[in-house]
């Protein structure tokens, strides 16, 4: 039998770089949106476009529910945008309330009806892809599938995905489901460099106090998975964050990350995402900044890539110790 290779981001034409909107809407409360918010949409929605984004990352939860709120305003106040950008949503986490604890949910009902909420807010009848944000424990993979099966034969959702999850948990879900699961989201950064670590480490014992998932980069390659990064520019730490508090390898890498940035004409921002958009499993950076300044920042990401020398300069330096 000839396994079906999925569908992959390049062929749905998605750009490189993904704007997070987590920071839409103002704060994680029950305050409603403003005119302030929405006009800070629109400028890091034109910041995107002009860099050539054209993907956009959101969650339900996202200042609880406002982000999707505010994308949606901007939307409506630009007929005809919709059709030429990508949406994507993720579903799964529940917060805790007076009755309930904090917990994780990919119920038939919650996924079917967090879409709902998803479409309502953004102003769309459909969004481009679903990501299962957390991986729930009582998951029963074929509640999963009806859930995919749904949306897909709706039209609700054209792809769907998984955040955070290793190799393991993708297999589980794939396994009851006839829709690929085509995006992995995962924190990955120069900071935060387990997913390299992983496979550096193998049968070292430095290997026990990393917790990135083994496997689960080499699973995404081999089974066409996008590997969507969260938080690639960590925080700001190497792009003119203040460094007070921070340590001495961060402090070191920080003037690396500069000096190269110098020596390439381009900004620290681009050096970082530049960074892991070198390694080849294809990483596509979910940058999670509104700032328009920012957001122009990270324009030669996509054209520029590290030579190996350079990449393991910031590696090592980042890392705080020599290769074993």
């Amino acid at each position: 039998m000839t396994k079906s290779i999925p569908l992959k981001l390049r062929d749905i034409n998605a750009s490189q770089l993904v704007l997070g909107c987590m920071r839409l809407g103002g704060g994680w409360d029950q305050t409603p949106i403003t005119a302030e918010h929405i006009k800070e949409g629109h400028e890091a929605l034109d910041a995107a476009l002009e860099i050539g984004i054209n993907m956009f990352d959101h969650a339900d939860i996202y200042t609880k529910g406002k982000a999707e709120q505010v994308f949606g305003e901007v939307l409506k106040e630009r007929p005809g945008l919709r059709e030429q950008i990508l949406i994507q949503s993720k579903c799964g986490i529940r917060f805790g309330d007076e009755v309930n604890p904090h917990r994780f949910d990919f119920s038939e009902s919650h996924i079917l009806n967090s879409v709902d909420g998803i479409l309502e807010r953004l102003g769309t009848e459909y969004i481009d892809f679903l990501l299962l944000h957390r991986p729930d424990p009582l998951v029963e993979p074929e509640e999963v599938a009806s859930a995919i099966h749904k949306l897909k034969a709706s039209g609700k959702v054209r792809y769907f995905g998984v955040s955070n999850m290793s190799q393991g948990q993708i297999r589980l879900l794939q396994a009851y489901s006839d829709e690929p699961f085509i995006v992995n989201q995962l924190e990955m950064s120069l900071k935060k460099i387990g997913f390299v670590e992983t496979g550096v480490h193998v049968n070292q014992e430095a290997a026990k106090n990393n917790v990135f998932p083994e496997g689960t980069i080499e699973h995404c390659r081999l089974e066409n998975i996008q590997l969507q990064s969260w938080g690639p520019l960590a925080q700001g730490v190497y792009s003119g964050r203040s460094l007070e508090e921070e340590s001495e390898t961060v402090v070191k890498t920080a003037a690396l990350v500069q000096k190269l940035a110098e020596e390439k004409n381009t900004t620290p921002e681009s050096i970082v995402l530049a960074w892991l958009m070198t390694h080849p499993a294809g990483i596509q950076p979910v940058i999670g900044t509104i700032n328009a300044k920012r957001i122009l920042a990270c324009k030669d990401a996509s054209t520029l890539r590290l030579t190996r020398e350079e990449w393991y300069t910031l590696y090592i330096s980042s890392r705080g110790v020599n290769m074993p």
